[in-house]
C-alpha cells in the first residue's frame, strides 16, 4: 500500500470517519446478511447458487459466498476467471464465450489446474478450437442460450443440439449442460411485469432442455437467472442454479426494483464510496471529492447515505468531483472536511474504480482488502 492507504487505520475505535478518500467501503454485517439470505432462498428452492463475481471481484467475498453454501463463482472474463481459481475457489464458470488462440489457451492452462472449472460457447468454429486445444484434463461446456438479452448465445433448439452434440463427441470436452441469463430482464421495476417476462425465458429454457433430452443430449445443469428474478425464476422448475451477484452488496438501482411481490426487498445495501468536502464556498451546494472517477456514471444518480443534509442530491462535477445540491428550505450546510458516504448507482463498475475495499465492522476498520480481479479481462 502506498501513500494516502488506510491501512494504520484498521482496528482503531472511530477509524471510518478518518479515512483518506474517496475510498470504498464494505459493511461486512450487511454483506454476511445478504450472504445468508441469498443462501437461506436456494436452500428453500433447492437450487445451487453460483454467484457472479464481476460484482464484487474479490478472494474475500468469493471465500465468504463459499462458505455459506455456494458451488462455485461465475466469472464474466477470463481474466476474473484466473484470479479466483488461481486463488483455490472452485466451482468457476466462464459465462462469456472464451475465443482467440491466446485466451483459448490460457482457459486451456487454467482447466488443467482449476477445480470444477467450467466455459460457455454458442459457436461450432469456437467448439472446435477448444477441442483442439483440450489435450489434457477435459475442458466441461455449457451451450450459451439466448433467451432474449441479444447479447450472446444460440438462437435454435436445433443449433443448441447441433452445438451440444459436437462437444459431446470432441474427446477434450465435456457436454455440462446448458446457460441461459436474462441480463435484460434483471433490472425491469415492476414485480409483474418482470414474472411475466421470466415464464416466457423459463418456457424457452424448458424447450431447449426437452429438445436436448429427445436428442440423447440431456443438459446436466441448466445455470441463469440474477438478484432481479431471484425469487422468480425457481417458481418453473427449470434452472437447477442461480447466477445472482449484485444482491451480495446492492445498488441505487437494484434497489428500484421490487424484488418480491409485496415490494420489499431482502437485501441491503452494503457498499458504499466515502468522500470528503473540499470546497463549501457556495451557497447551493458543496464539492466533495467522488467524481466520474470514484462512482459509475451507467445509472441513476449515486444517493446519499451519510452525512449529506435531509434532501441533498448528487451530481458529477468532473472526474474528480461531485457536487453536494441543499434541498430548498433546509438551512444545514456541509463545511470543508466534513464526510459524506454515497450508495453507488451500478456496482459492479464502481467496484472496478477501486484497487481495494475497505472492510468496515460499524466504525471500525477491519481490513484492507484487495480488489483482485479489477482490470482483468
Amino acid at each position: 500500500m502506498g501513500p494516502g492507504s488506510n491501512t494504520h487505520l484498521i482496528g482503531e475505535a472511530g477509524g471510518r470517519a478518518r479515512l483518506n478518500t474517496p475510498a470504498l467501503l464494505l459493511d461486512l454485517d450487511a454483506l454476511d446478511r445478504n450472504i445468508e439470505r441469498m443462501a437461506a432462498h436456494c436452500r428453500r428452492t433447492g437450487q445451487a447458487l453460483r454467484p457472479h463475481a464481476k460484482t464484487h471481484k474479490s478472494v474475500q467475498v468469493a471465500r465468504r459466498q463459499i462458505a455459506a453454501g455456494a458451488v462455485g463463482q461465475c466469472c464474466a472474463t477470463l481474466g476474473e476467471a484466473e484470479v479466483l481459481a488461481g486463488a483455490g475457489i472452485p466451482g468457476v464458470l466462464v459465462t462469456s464465450p472464451v475465443v482467440g488462440p491466446g485466451r483459448v489457451a490460457r482457459l486451456v492452462a487454467l482447466n488443467e489446474a482449476a477445480e470444477g472449472l467450467m466455459a460457455v460457447a454458442d459457436d461450432p468454429g469456437a467448439v472446435a478450437a477448444l477441442a483442439e486445444a483440450a489435450t489434457g484434463r477435459p475442458l466441461s461446456l455449457l451451450v450459451d442460450i439466448d433467451v432474449g438479452t441479444r447479447r450472446t448465445g444460440v438462437l435454435s433448439a436445433q443449433t443448441a443440439v447441433a452445438l451440444a452434440r459436437q462437444i459431446d463427441e470432441a474427446p477434450g470436452l465435456v457436454f455440462a449442460g446448458i446457460q441461459g441469463y436474462a441480463g435484460h430482464l434483471q433490472h425491469v421495476y415492476d414485480y409483474g411485469e418482470r414474472a411475466e417476462a421470466v415464464a416466457a425465458v423459463s418456457e424457452r429454457l424448458a424447450h431447449v432442455s426437452s429438445v436436448l433430452a429427445d436428442a440423447g443430449l440431456a443438459p446436466p445443469l441448466v445455470t441463469g437467472g440474477g438478484t432481479g428474478t431471484h425469487d422468480q425464476d425457481y417458481r418453473h422448475g427449470v434452472l437447477g442454479e442461480l447466477q445472482a451477484g449484485s444482491f451480495a452488496v446492492m445498488d441505487v438501482d437494484y434497489g428500484r426494483v421490487a424484488l418480491t411481490e409485496d415490494g420489499s426487498g431482502p437485501f441491503e445495501p452494503a457498499m458504499f464510496v466515502m468522500a470528503t468536502v473540499v470546497s463549501a464556498a457556495g451557497d447551493e451546494f458543496a464539492i466533495i471529492d467522488a467524481g466520474l472517477k470514484a462512482l459509475a456514471t451507467d445509472g441513476p444518480m449515486p444517493l446519499f447515505a451519510r452525512g449529506a443534509p435531509e434532501g441533498a442530491t448528487f451530481s458529477f462535477a468532473g472526474d474528480e468531483h461531485g457536487r453536494v445540491h441543499y434541498a430548498g428550505g433546509n438551512p444545514a450546510r456541509l463545511k470543508v472536511g466534513d464526510i459524506v458516504e454515497l450508495h453507488p448507482p451500478h456496482c459492479d463498475p464502481t467496484v472496478n474504480l477501486y484497487d481495494v475495499y475497505h472492510a468496515m465492522r460499524g466504525e471500525v476498520l477491519e481490513a484492507v482488502w484487495t480488489v483482485d480481479a479489477r482490470g482483468r479481462r
